[in-house]
């Protein structure tokens, strides 16, 4: 199978992520921060480490502001429902996922959406500018578009929010491990990662990194510290991680993050681009191909490219390069207001999102999988 599914998930996870999810289970299987057991203070050790290692590549302030939590999502969530308060105003970007727009629907909070250029950033930093209101408190945007790969101008984003005074929240779930993100040049109050993707580490774990405080917690319990009083911990990371962490995922980021940064993130970004740049030109050239963004250029998108085939439901499309042994994603990826923004809300969009793994070769077997006659029988 060749895989081309890396927004949702990265498909091969390198042998240094595999062997330390291994250990972890044989090495430190105690509850970090529970117990005063040699085993348990080693494995709260290694953990600390990971959060070490998250820090200094996101350019946070410190290993106590990085939260492991399940997912992206949760993280976003967190951020979302421990912030805001009914009467505050948010502007996200018409590019958001719905990790965003659920949770600002779900407590009622008052927002604007800013539109993406797919061109030209000034214009999308000039949108968001013009969304601000008296009570505005914070503006949340994804870093890249799940969907096209477009990038947000986050620094300039920064600057403006500090300029402002204005929160920043950043979903980097399509932009960690590809892209340069520092917290502190940037600006970032709340970075929400999703490691099981461009960090190569395992499913079901993510990161949240707090420059600013978080009020109001969703989950309240254990946390190991203070345990004779019923009131939840209001420092970092034990505010926000009651329960048992998951530390075979948790010591597999920090193996992720290694490989990522012995690779080096210019390298990944220089060689994903390539792969989907040489699409973009193939598919182009392609009667029967719809695109809808200008041709990736570097800084202006993500190694991410959406496309459909005709008038036919994304869907189809997918089902069939799936059946020819091409795995990628189609239908609407959980981002409606992206597929409004891009003209996709009838059919959704078939998305390719390329690897450290990828090769070009891979790509020309999708080209000439979409450019045969078998494709126009079938579908």
């Amino acid at each position: 199978m060749i895989y081309f599914d890396n927004a949702a998930t990265t498909g091969k996870k390198p042998l240094a992520v595999i062997k330390t999810v291994t250990t972890a289970l044989q090495e430190y299987s105690a509850n970090p921060g529970r117990s005063g057991h040699n085993l348990s203070i080693k494995t709260a050790t290694a953990v600390y480490n990971v959060r070490e290692k998250v820090a200094n590549f996101f350019g946070a302030s410190g290993a106590e502001n990085v939260v492991f939590t399940l997912n992206c999502t949760q993280s976003i969530n967190l951020v979302l429902k421990g912030v805001l308060k009914r009467g505050d105003h948010v502007i996200v970007s018409s590019l958001e996922h719905n990790a965003v727009m659920r949770p600002l629907k779900k407590i009622g909070i008052s927002f604007d959406v800013a539109k993406v250029s797919l061109e030209d950033d000034e214009k999308t930093l000039e949108a968001f500018k013009n969304a601000i209101k008296p009570n505005t408190k914070m503006i949340f945007c994804t870093a890249a578009s799940n969907v096209c790969g477009k990038l947000l101008p986050l620094e300039a984003i920064g600057k403006l929010c500090l300029k402002r005074h204005l929160l920043f929240g950043v979903d980097a779930a399509q932009g960690a491990g590809v892209l340069p993100i520092n917290m502190g040049r940037m600006n970032i109050d709340y970075l929400c990662v999703a490691p099981h993707k461009g960090l190569y580490a395992p499913m079901g774990i993510g990161i949240l990194i707090c420059q600013k405080d978080i009020e109001n917690t969703i989950i309240e319990g254990g946390t190991g510290t203070n345990s004779l009083e019923l009131f939840q911990p209001t420092i970092l990371p034990e505010k926000f991680e009651s329960g048992t962490v998951n530390v075979p995922a948790i010591l597999g980021v920090g193996a992720g993050l290694e490989y990522v940064e012995k690779l080096g993130l210019d390298k990944i970004y220089t060689h994903e681009m390539m792969l989907i740049k040489n699409l973009y030109k193939s598919l182009s050239k392609m009667d029967e191909i719809r695109l809808y963004t200008p041709p990736p250029q570097k800084d202006l998108y993500a190694p991410v490219l959406a496309f459909n085939y005709g008038d036919y439901k994304s869907d189809y499309v997918a089902e069939y390069l799936s059946q020819n042994g091409v795995a990628v994603r189609g239908g609407y990826h959980c981002a409606p207001i992206a597929h409004k923004h891009l003209g996709t809300l009838e059919n959704g969009a078939v998305r390719v999102s390329v690897a450290t793994f990828n090769t070009a070769k891979e790509i020309e077997s999708l080209v000439h999988l979409l450019n045969s006659k078998k494709i126009r029988k079938k579908l």
